[in-house]
């Protein structure tokens, strides 16, 4: 029971941080994203011991994750409600954030999920191309042409906005 309990520690304390911060991208709710990261880790101890490769712990978490934030939507209907992902973001870090990091945000925000997605994997958790591709169950050629065209659309609206501004000002 001891290495049971002494991989679970380690687990929490090298993955929670960004399990948190992956959870706080998908739910847009620091509360919701504490209670499904719980979730994470309770279902996490009680099946360690199916956790066979540990490097692919993190891996293993964010499906758990993900699982756990579906079960959220079967046991209760949320109501839906249209709100503007900008102003969830600035929630997030209201007086931290630069201006330019709130405009990357936003525009994170409004890729179509089929190119946020891998982007965010890669942004946040660092993960590889073909860490990617077996997390999202595609193949890399596919991840890599969904970052490249994800970065693009960020880029070129960057550019697009600050060509706005100037004209503004100028």
């Amino acid at each position: 029971m001891k290495t049971k309990q002494q991989r679970y520690e380690a687990l929490v304390h090298a993955f929670h941080a960004d399990i948190y911060r992956y959870a706080v991208w998908l739910v847009k709710d620091k509360s919701v994203a504490e209670d499904i990261v719980q979730e994470t880790f309770l279902r996490a101890w009680k099946s360690l011991d199916a956790l066979q490769d540990e490097h692919a712990a993190k891996s293993w978490l964010i499906t758990i994750l993900k699982r756990e934030n579906a079960r959220r939507f079967e046991r209760k209907q949320l109501p839906m409600v249209e709100v503007d992902e900008e102003f969830l973001f600035d929630e997030i870090e209201p007086t931290q954030v630069s201006m330019q990091q709130r405009d990357i945000q936003r525009l994170l925000a409004g890729l179509s999920i089929e190119y946020r997605e891998p982007l965010v994997l890669q942004l946040i958790f660092g993960m590889s191309g073909d860490e990617i591709a077996q997390q999202l169950d595609l193949n890399k050629n596919t991840v890599m042409t969904r970052l490249f065209r994800a970065r693009n659309q960020i880029r070129e609206a960057l550019v697009t906005q600050s060509n706005l501004r100037g004209a503004k000002n100028g």
